[in-house]
């Protein structure tokens, strides 16, 4: 656990990586030894915000359309030579605090599955080359759902577990692992200007972790880390949840 160059030699692309959990998951993994390219939305100054980060190339590209995708790996490969490790995060615009409703909560997990799957299967016949291909799906944060959604955020937890499970059985047979980390109250920079406007919720977060406070981005990155090393190599279609720990409160 402890080795720096513990990714060494292997090639990480990042999907929404220029800020928040994505930019600490690209620090961290390049900080052990893996070359990287962090991609963001257009207009987000991602290449130049990297310039000057050694090992992580910044990248734009639309990161909404499934349909993408393809064209993005494929751009990825190009710069880095191959793909070993995935994490995909997408940032999906909704009204933040989500409530409980059913349809538009529907229609989001919708689009995330679209995007996740599409990404996942045009890395695949890269990610078959690798001796070490790694999958990481990346949750909704707390802050994306009100207080009184919680049935909501339970729905978006079960839908990624159930997609990343079906992945992990459809790519198991070529040594690539697929996984999730949900995370729990963790302050981004969207996740801060939602709690600046909803005290309450941020208060809930705090009380819901047994950790009692709000986690930070490099927290998430860890386990990420750790999902992406050979320390994971037998662990595949499962989820961590990096919330402090539940309450249930």
């Amino acid at each position: 656990m402890g080795d720096r160059l513990r990714l060494y030699g292997l090639n990480a692309l990042v999907l929404n990586g220029g800020n928040g959990i994505g930019e600490a998951i690209a620090r961290t993994l390049v900080k052990h030894g893996a070359s990287v390219i962090a991609v963001d939305t257009r207009n987000s100054g991602v290449e130049q915000y990297f310039a000057e980060v050694k090992g992580i190339t910044g990248m734009t590209a639309n990161l909404v359309d499934a349909d993408a995708m393809p064209a993005l790996i494929q751009q990825a490969v190009d710069k880095m030579g191959g793909i070993d490790i995935l994490v995909n995060e997408f940032p999906l615009s909704f009204e933040m605090p989500m409530s409980a409703s059913a349809e538009k909560l529907e229609q989001l997990l919708k689009s995330r599955a679209a995007l996740i799957l599409s990404a996942c299967r045009a890395a695949l016949p890269h990610m078959k080359k690798s001796p070490a291909g790694r999958i990481i799906n990346m949750g909704f944060l707390r802050s994306c759902f009100a207080a009184d959604a919680q049935d909501a955020c339970n729905r978006a937890e079960q839908d990624l577990a159930n997609l990343t499970t079906a992945l992990a059985i459809e790519i198991g047979e070529f040594g690539i692992t697929a996984n999730y980390v949900q995370p729990g109250g963790v302050m981004t920079p969207d996740s801060r200007e939602v709690f600046r406007k909803n005290q309450a919720l941020r208060d809930y977060c705090i009380k819901r972790s047994a950790a009692r406070r709000i986690g930070e981005p490099v927290d998430v990155a860890k386990v990420a880390l750790f999902l992406a090393s050979d320390d994971a190599v037998f662990v595949s279609g499962t989820g961590i949840a990096v919330d402090g720990g539940r309450t249930g409160d």
